[in-house]
């Protein structure tokens, strides 16, 4: 299956996997691919949504800590293989396919560290991809951020090759964000070519609000469900202070972020120096936060017009988040949408990115976006596992 030329006009189905910042579960899409970059054509064809068991999610945590050991690190980098290749067989399972069906999967891993502004930068993510493609029968690809690295980028954010060739408009320029764990967004000019749009991580998107719903639930919640805390909340004004203060916010793109800078450890901190501030108002203080940052990152950064953003990720369903970016860019004109109206469920975005960026690695097409990323040139992403028993 891995050839050096490829019918690009041939359907082919891919399997995009994704388990994102947030830690909690994981994300499978088949999606039907085909095309080059300027004319890629991408249809979900089934989305699978597997939360991971407390236990895994726990011991995934730990390894954010400074207190991991190698042989934690070790282990879950095949106790997350096996999960990912389980759940890509229950979703094709569930999709009435065959393993056989299915031209490769692209993984993209649980990150465990994202160190762009060291000297050397550097990433990890684990899920291992021979355990993949042995659990599925399925050639896999995966580890898609070094070789952008390796080029000079910062390795993120790589959805914006997603953006480019499923949403840009010939009409109108849009921007497309996705809340994760960490928030990110990508401008795409009106009828823009690659090299004119642009993306960079804005900051936390759900990491701050995940860490506080746990805290202050015991464990009991995972995140702060329809906002109802932060609902109830008032803003702490020097919190907020104090968390845009962050250095990170005063550089300009391309940049990257993460649970380094803005997990648990951070959260953690919040609470050592303002004790008495209940759980509302700093569910409050941190939906504000992560509305403030996306919305200074269009203010100050964007400056092509742009009429649409559409909004993917957990942070689409939290409606304080959504209903303050609506408030924050009323004086920008810019309309507010949910990822459903251009045709993708939200939860599905970041999966079917990676299932395309897995197909162009087959089809040797780079996938990183230079502008993006900060990369001296594109690059084609990822290793490759061949699937054990496919070529025997």
């Amino acid at each position: 299956r891995l050839q050096t030329r490829l019918d690009l006009k041939t359907m082919v189905l891919v399997v995009g996997v994704m388990a994102g910042t947030s830690a909690d579960g994981i994300d499978v899409v088949i999606a039907d691919i085909h095309g080059s970059i300027k004319d890629l054509t991408a249809r979900v064809v089934h989305h699978e949504a597997v939360a991971f068991e407390r236990e895994t999610r726990e011991q995934i945590f730990a390894l954010f800590g400074s207190e991991a050991t190698l042989n934690q690190l070790c282990r879950m980098n095949f106790v997350l293989g096996q999960a990912f290749g389980n759940a890509v067989n229950t979703a094709i399972a569930k999709a009435g396919l065959k393993p056989e069906d299915i031209t490769c999967i692209g993984s993209h891993g649980q990150t465990v560290r994202h160190l762009p502004g060291e000297s050397p930068g550097s990433t990890l993510q684990i899920g291992d991809i021979s355990v993949i493609a042995a659990t599925t029968n399925i050639d896999c690809i995966g580890d898609f951020r070094t070789a952008d690295m390796a080029a000079g980028g910062q390795g993120a954010p790589l959805v914006p090759m997603l953006d480019f060739t499923l949403f840009r408009s010939r009409s109108v320029g849009r921007i497309l964000l996705n809340i994760g764990g960490i928030a990110n967004l990508t401008v795409l000019p009106c009828d823009c070519a690659p090299a004119a749009l642009y993306a960079f991580d804005t900051g936390p998107g759900n990491m701050l609000l995940d860490a506080a719903a746990v805290h202050f639930s015991q464990g009991a919640q995972r995140c702060d469900i329809d906002g109802e805390r932060a609902k109830r909340g008032t803003v702490h004004a020097d919190m907020l202070a104090g968390l845009l203060s962050h250095p990170f916010f005063s550089q300009p793109p391309p940049k990257s972020t993460g649970r380094d800078e803005f997990g648990v450890q951070c959260f953690q901190e919040l609470l050592r120096q303002y004790p008495d501030v209940s759980d509302v108002d700093m569910l409050a203080t941190l939906a504000a936060f992560t509305v403030r940052t996306i919305a200074d990152a269009i203010i100050n950064h964007v400056r092509e017009p742009v009429s649409e953003l559409y909004v993917s990720g957990g942070g689409e369903r939290n409606p304080v988040l959504m209903q303050g970016l609506v408030t924050a860019l009323a004086t920008r004109g810019i309309s507010i949408h949910s990822l459903h109206s251009l045709g993708v469920a939200p939860d599905a975005k970041e999966a079917l990115a990676f299932a395309v960026l897995g197909y162009l690695t087959h089809t040797r097409q780079p996938g990183n976006i230079p502008r993006a990323t900060g990369a001296h040139h594109p690059a084609i992403l990822g290793k490759i596992a061949i699937a054990p028993t496919r070529y025997t």
